[in-house]
């Protein structure tokens, strides 16, 4: 039986997705998590096989959380179920250790399969997604400019594209505004832009944009 993880922060999905997971008759749902917190004590307090985790929750969720999984419990297997697109997050969010990237308008049969493969060791991703990561690893491969961003500095760059201030960046992180005002500086260097009308006309026209409804906690 593959001992499962569920964490979103929405109730109605958690039960939709639980009862199409025990229908599966392998896989069990052993743990529910509404944010990261609650992710942490659950994988503190017992093993999983997988843990399945929506990209957007209160408190430290996304890349971060995957991280953090991943220093306390290395042999746990990640699926990233969200409705951000694949071309927001998938890659990072493998290359921080999850096992599999699946968006929300992903078929039942999909999750159940990807929640198989990865709790027998494999991964699970679009083609598109393995063709990212492939260019990606290739030496002297041509990225997209904002593919070059640490995960802090690709943060950065969605909210200054989402109309925050370096202040509100600042609080909601709990930087400092002069870390905030060096990541910006970073960011428009990097991608070689010479300002932030730049910079949002980029992350428009690359859908870099977090429109989920969970973008605003």
């Amino acid at each position: 039986m593959i001992q499962v993880l569920l964490a979103d922060d929405h109730a109605i999905v958690r039960a939709g997705l639980k009862e199409l997971l025990e229908d599966t008759g392998d896989i069990r749902v052993a743990g529910e998590a509404t944010n990261g917190q609650e992710v942490m004590a659950q994988i503190r307090a017992r093993d999983f096989d997988v843990a399945v985790l929506d990209m957007t929750m209160p408190g430290r969720s996304g890349i971060e959380l995957i991280k953090q999984v991943k220093d306390e419990k290395p042999q746990l297997r990640i699926l990233v179920l969200t409705m951000h697109s694949e071309e927001q997050y998938a890659v990072r969010a493998l290359k921080a250790g999850a096992s599999g990237y699946l968006t929300k308008e992903a078929a039942a049969d999909q999750l159940v399969a990807a929640i198989r493969r990865i709790a027998g060791g494999g991964a699970y991703v679009s083609p598109e997604t393995a063709e990212r990561l492939a260019l990606a690893a290739a030496p002297r491969a041509e990225s997209a400019p904002h593919t070059l961003l640490s995960d802090r500095e690709f943060q950065v760059l969605q909210m200054i594209a989402g109309g925050k201030t370096v202040g509100e960046i600042a609080k909601r992180l709990s930087l400092s505004v002069k870390t905030v005002s060096t990541h910006k500086t970073r960011i428009l260097q990097k991608m070689g832009l010479a300002n932030q009308a730049e910079l949002i006309r980029y992350a428009l026209e690359h859908r870099l944009l977090d429109e989920s409804p969970g973008s605003s906690k």
